[in-house]
Parts: C-alpha cells; structure tokens; sequence
C-alpha cells in the first residue's frame, strides 16, 4: 500500500494505493474508496510501485545533503520529517516567534519558530528536504 498526496488545479488531495489482484487496485482518494483496473504499459509502472516521494506533489525534492552539524547559534529540526517551506534568507530580521521554517511529519504540519530576535545568518535546507531530529536548519546571529 502507498500513500499519496498531490495537487491538480490547486485542489489538493490524499491518496491511498493497495493492489488487490495483478492489475486491479484499491483507491482511497480524500476518504471515498474505489476499485479501479489498472493497464499496464511496457515503460510505465504501478503508481503503488514507484519509489516514495517525500517532497509535496508540486515540488521537485531537493538533492539529499548531508545534515549539517549544528553549532551554539543553530536553530535545529525538533523531529524527523520534511521541510514544506522556508520562509527566511540570510540576512533577514527575525523577531521572536517568527516562523523560519515549516517541517511536515506523520501528516502534521510544525511550525519552527525563531526562540529570539536577530538576524539570519545562514539557512542549510531548502523546501522537499528529508531532516532529522537534531539536524540544523537556520543559524541566527
């Protein structure tokens, strides 16, 4: 089974894929379930068969980088997930409680917000990035 999320149009939607037999499938989309038949083409795979993507439908998943240690200045990722968005740049003037960054995980979208005013210094994600708990996100000054 492979859970889905994607967007058409701007209407967003959630998905879940099971195979029941060789080319039918189970499709639960935004809570309605369907049985669907499913052709299969020589270059093209079962959707529930692709590699899982971790970044949002409409974005192209950033290259995985390594996690960057974090120092006494960093702000790091509270819990394992993926960024959605950065809403800050170096440079930018942060007020206490200013949202940096937004990490999805287990379907929840978490808010990182700055713990004190200053200015960023340097951001080490990009939005579709897979972080770890303890990984750094954004270094203040």
């Amino acid at each position: 089974m492979q859970k889905l999320k994607f967007s058409i149009n701007g209407t967003k939607y959630e998905a879940t894929v099971a195979e029941k037999e060789h080319n039918v499938a189970e499709v639960e989309l935004n809570g309605k379930k369907y049985v669907v038949e499913v052709e299969r083409a020589e270059s093209v795979a079962m959707p529930h068969l692709a590699a899982p993507k971790h970044a949002p439908a409409t974005q192209a998943a950033a290259p995985a980088a390594a996690p960057k240690a974090a120092s006494a200045s960093s702000i790091t990722s509270p819990l394992p997930g993926s960024i959605i968005s950065v809403n800050v740049k170096a440079g930018d003037a942060v007020k206490a409680g200013d949202t940096l960054i937004i990490i999805e995980a287990m379907k929840m979208e978490n808010e990182v917000m700055a713990p004190a005013d200053g200015t960023v210094k340097t951001v080490h994600v990009s939005a579709g990035q897979a972080v770890q708990q303890g990984d750094a996100l954004v270094d203040l000054a």
